[in-house]
């Protein structure tokens, strides 16, 4: 919804009753008629609020005489005049705003048949410009509670609008409002909007409520929408992996990677998943892949470490003959890869730990007190 699409609206064919009524409520009348003619020629500001002030003078004589001042007419073209003033004036736009809200709620009252309806409905979009503008400023300037005042009335009245939607949603969440934001989130994916944002959001509060099932149908419903979006593949697969979905993780990821087979991040789950699988030649295989495209990827490194460590402990409860030799082979690939994840990340905690494991059973005790005190450091 935009100012020009509400403006347009306000070109309304209204007709009136024939009824002879009081000379002021005719003058008003007769001043929607010249303010849409001058919209339609385009009349400057100044020439169209000469209008409006003609309209307004004869509106408040009408508001106190004992007859008129019954009218629903009175009050509708009153609210109408204002609404429109408050869009174009510049000196107190706020006071015709505040004047509009009133006359609409007067005039609703008053207007028992509807016979005032489209003028109305015309003042109350003109509003709707008004309360558009507040909404999103105070929700640029993270003011959400005001935002949500504003941006809910307007996306309830314009349903289709998924920008109003969405800002809606962001505002709800962001007052903690969980309830009210999936209503907004399903809306603006239900008018087409596709940013994966939306999905991450929507699929976040979904499984904070543990409704999984939710949360898990949203982000593949995102994954479709953006197909090449890896932070919803990964929080797909990663809420499949909490919830020991295996063999859905695992097509999930392998439908990814021939979609996107030049991403490490794809071939990091995968092997992280078949990890967990303890399926440790295919894990070692696609966190190498992973490498082989960011040789100081950390996540990677840091897994293909503990795969090898994982690999060796294995062989030492296996019967072959060289069970030895092929576990020292392990430790010293898991050594090597992490010493560079070291170079890396000098700050991580569980790779020190793991190479003062290692250097502890190769009795390196000088290497050793110095990794301890590295971590002493922080």
């Amino acid at each position: 919804m935009n100012r020009k699409a509400l403006l347009s609206i306000i070109l309304l064919s209204i007709t009136f009753s024939a009824v002879a009524q009081k000379s002021q409520l005719r003058i008003a009348r007769n001043t929607i008629g010249k303010l849409q003619a001058a919209i339609v020629a385009k009349a400057d500001v100044n020439k169209q609020m000469n209008i409006i002030g003609e309209g307004l003078k004869a509106t408040q004589s009408a508001q106190v005489d004992r007859k008129t001042k019954k009218y629903p007419e009175t009050w509708a073209i009153a609210a109408y005049l204002n609404s429109y003033l408050a869009i174009i004036d510049e000196k107190d736009p706020e006071k015709y705003y505040q004047d509009a809200l009133a006359l609409i709620d007067t005039a609703k009252q008053l207007d028992r048949f509807h016979e005032n309806e489209k003028l109305l409905e015309a003042a109350v979009l003109n509003t709707f410009v008004i309360k558009q503008e507040k909404g999103n400023r105070a929700f640029s300037s993270y003011d959400y509670s005001t935002a949500l005042g504003y941006l809910k009335e307007l996306s309830d009245y314009f349903p289709q609008d998924s920008t109003l939607a969405l800002n809606t949603a962001i505002a709800c969440r962001n007052l903690r409002n969980y309830n009210q934001a999936l209503t907004y989130y399903n809306r603006a994916i239900e008018t087409g909007a596709s940013n994966p944002v939306i999905y991450q959001h929507l699929a976040e509060i979904y499984a904070s409520k543990f409704d999984i099932e939710n949360a898990i149908k949203v982000l593949e419903t995102g994954q479709k929408r953006n197909p090449s979006n890896i932070f919803i593949v990964n929080d797909l697969v990663n809420l499949l992996l909490d919830n020991e979905r295996f063999d859905k993780a695992e097509k999930t990821l392998e439908e990814a990677i021939k979609l996107e087979g030049q991403n490490k991040e794809l071939y990091y789950l995968y092997g992280y998943l078949k990890q967990l699988k303890r399926q440790h030649t295919q894990a070692e295989t696609a966190y190498n892949t992973a490498l082989s495209m960011d040789p100081n990827f950390f996540p990677a490194l840091y897994q293909l470490g503990t795969v090898y460590i994982n690999m060796g402990n294995d062989v030492l409860k296996s019967d072959k003959a060289n069970r030895m030799q092929l576990y020292e082979e392990h430790i010293n690939k898991s050594e090597n890869i992490l010493t560079h994840a070291y170079e890396i990340a000098p700050n991580d905690r569980q790779t020190i730990q793991l190479l003062i494991e290692i250097n502890t059973r190769k009795q390196r005790y000088d290497k050793v007190d110095e990794l301890k005190e590295r971590l002493q450091e922080f």
